[in-house]
């Protein structure tokens, strides 16, 4: 989900060849020659921008969050899928399903796929982790705020909790999809929380 510009560093370019691989395994079975090949850099590039595979770690979310929050910002605070907030969120979890199905359910957010694997690892990257999932739920929550102000839905629900209940159904969604290589799971969680939401 790189928005680098065309002309990117070498340490940008280690970190989007890095997300890709990752996205296909996982951390600790990835080792740098494989990275370092993908983007045909010698490895002592590599430990001039990275101390060690944690700090390595630590950039490489810190890069996907960023990149990520940008998508997500533009996607749900913004009129571009829709002024309307309840049409604009299911059209952003419709766009996360046809994305989802058209890469064989092969899971897309590098935050879903390692959070279990390395927040017992490194305090550092559990951090990354957490920061990036608080933004991304305010961002929620704000889209909420949003739809109860124009009249969209229900005004009695807590903002701040609704929008943490739906990130954990969407992320246990998520882990369901990748198990049985389906996005029901997923299409049942958007409509759960448009069903949740709704004045109706």
């Amino acid at each position: 989900m790189s928005t680098a510009p065309a002309t990117t560093t070498t340490k940008e370019r280690i970190l989007d060849a890095a997300e890709e691989i990752m996205l296909q395994k996982s951390f600790h079975s990835v080792g740098l020659n494989e990275i370092l090949s993908a983007v045909k850099v010698p490895k002592g590039s590599f430990y001039h921008y990275f101390q060690s595979k944690e700090q390595f770690g630590v950039e490489l979310l810190k890069h996907y969050v960023a990149d990520a929050s940008v998508f997500k910002r533009k996607a749900l605070l913004t009129t571009e899928l829709s002024a309307d907030p309840a049409e604009r969120l299911a059209a952003y979890y419709d766009l996360a399903i046809a994305n989802l199905m058209g890469n064989s359910c092969q899971c897309s957010c590098l935050v879903a796929k390692l959070a279990s694997e390395v927040a017992t690892f490194s305090d550092d990257m559990r951090a990354v982790l957490a920061e990036g999932m608080r933004e991304w739920r305010g961002f929620l929550e704000k889209v909420i705020l949003e739809g109860q102000e124009k009249g969209v839905f229900r005004k009695e629900l807590n903002a701040a909790a609704t929008a943490a209940m739906a990130q954990d159904l969407w992320m246990g969604a998520n882990q369901r999809m990748q198990v049985e290589k389906s996005v029901t799971p997923l299409r049942a969680a958007a409509m759960f929380i448009r069903t949740y939401l709704s004045l109706a």
